[in-house]
């Protein structure tokens, strides 16, 4: 299966020109991620690719302290102003990142990555064995992925291949060597289209914990 639409933008152009186009906010953070982190003590957590903020707001109204990292400067714009608004811009940095060619720097208790998937090329793999890097001793690598496309998408979105957890955690050897899998899963859920239409689709979870040395 083809990795990547070789006829998409660079990963800016597409979403800076995704972001541009309207505002996406929910006001909601990613519910399985609410899921696996909720019952964690807060510390510093990074978010890659965090668009305009639902999870970096959510993980620091929860005592959190978050890096957001993202591609467009338009979506980091209204993150910081999501995160002024609720009150906990004092625990959320924002970076702009190509996160192909680089992550923001140190180490941190959390480290997600949800739904990190582009039209535009993007070197997956990498990414999250940088990401796993990252991983502070005893802290948590979150990886979250759809597993299907919805019959109505836009064909380009059909080229991107959406791995499985096992699929993920497999890319992962060598780097995630010896962590605890604390969850690998597929995960149900109802979709409904721009004109009505219902699908079910999987979206699916791996969340590892690196052993403390």
């Amino acid at each position: 299966m083809t990795l990547f639409d070789p006829d998409a933008p660079d990963a800016r152009e597409l979403w800076e020109g995704m972001y541009t186009a309207g505002e996406r906010w929910s006001g909601r953070p990613n519910a399985l991620l609410v899921r696996a982190v909720e019952h964690l003590a807060p510390g510093t957590a990074l978010d890659l690719g965090c668009g305009e903020g639902g999870d970096v707001v959510w993980l620091a109204s929860r005592g959190w302290r978050v890096t957001g990292a993202d591609v467009s400067p338009t979506a980091l714009a209204r993150a910081a102003r999501h995160a002024a608004d609720a009150g906990v811009a004092e625990r959320v940095r924002l970076e702009e990142h190509d996160l192909g060619a680089s992550l923001p720097e140190g180490r941190f208790d959390l480290v997600a990555a949800s739904f990190l998937h582009s039209v535009a090329h993007l070197d997956r793999e990498g990414v999250l064995r940088r990401a796993a890097a990252a991983v502070a001793p005893g802290g948590t690598l979150l990886v979250i992925g759809h597993l299907g496309t919805p019959p109505w998408s836009d064909a380009s979105h059909h080229h991107v291949h959406l791995p499985t957890p096992r699929e993920v955690l497999d890319a992962l050897a060598g780097a995630t060597d010896g962590w605890e899998v604390l969850r690998e899963e597929r995960v149900p859920r109802e979709v409904t289209g721009p004109d009505g239409q219902r699908a079910h689709l999987d979206d699916g979870v791996l969340h590892l914990r690196r052993p403390n040395p």
